[in-house]
């Protein structure tokens, strides 16, 4: 399968182990990918306040100080797990203790457990840093807000969307068959900009029509690991696919066309 790598992919299989492990890890890789599925729709609710039991508006409001500590303490869980096991030193050592196959469902499972952590213990901070009333701007602005969920799913279609969460390489090794070698491709709006998903979250985040501190927090502090996030990534694709990659970056723009 053609497509660009994601650094968090790993598609080299060693030789097919037996019947029983190959079902073992179909079944974990469907499992993983399904609580990633239900944390990705709650994070929408959680971050845009509809349809689930806990926004990031909601809860019993405590000392602002000990909130903004668990606040912070819960995006450094993640960011520490996303960062580490997205490095390829990480991969190297995981694929000598396991199958390389779940190594990318073992990822999507601790980052969206991770995400459940950060769901359940948010501690509000409901001081209002903007609100829009007029029902037509706030939801223009709520749409935008739509825009950027949906440029986020588009964009993992775009790049092999079951590949990128760990189902391809699950299911490649149930089926015996040997993985194909990645290749560098750039689809759709990879051909605008070089993070597209990244873009789609930054937007999704911000726009909202009631920003509260612990929304501002929470965007503030996302967007900035997105930043490192890009950095510590495309030092992987570099490395991975060399002056191909260089090119790439040096014509097109990282998340806003002909800007940055």
């Amino acid at each position: 399968m053609t497509m660009i790598l994601h650094p968090d992919q790993n598609s080299a299989f060693p030789a097919t182990p037996s019947r029983a492990t190959r079902s073992l890890g179909l079944v974990y890789g469907l499992l993983s990918y399904a609580v990633f599925l239900g944390a990705f729709l709650y994070a929408i609710g959680f971050v845009t306040g509809v349809l689930v039991p806990k926004t990031i508006d909601d809860g019993t409001t405590g000392a602002w100080s000990t909130a903004l500590m668990i606040d912070l303490a819960l995006m450094s869980v993640f960011a520490v797990q996303h960062s580490g096991m997205a490095r390829r030193t990480f991969k190297s050592f995981f694929a000598r203790l396991f199958s390389p196959a779940v190594e990318r469902s073992t990822f999507v499972l601790l980052a969206s457990l991770s995400l459940i952590l950060l769901f359940w213990q948010w501690q509000p901070l409901p001081t209002v840093v903007w609100g829009i009333d007029g029902p037509v701007f706030a939801g223009a602005v709520a749409a935008g807000g739509a825009i950027g969920w949906i440029i986020v799913l588009y964009s993992t279609f775009l790049i092999s969307h079951f590949e990128l969460f760990g189902l391809t390489q699950v299911i490649t090794q149930f089926m015996g068959r040997v993985a194909q070698p990645i290749k560098f491709k750039t689809p759709g709006l990879y051909r605008l900009v070089r993070h597209p998903i990244y873009l789609g979250f930054i937007i999704a985040f911000w726009c909202t029509p009631l920003m509260t501190v612990g929304h501002l927090l929470f965007a503030s502090i996302t967007t900035g690991y997105i930043f490192v996030g890009i950095w510590l990534e495309e030092r992987d694709l570099v490395a991975f696919f060399g002056d191909e990659y260089r090119k790439y970056r040096e014509r097109v723009a990282m998340l806003l066309p002909g800007l940055f």
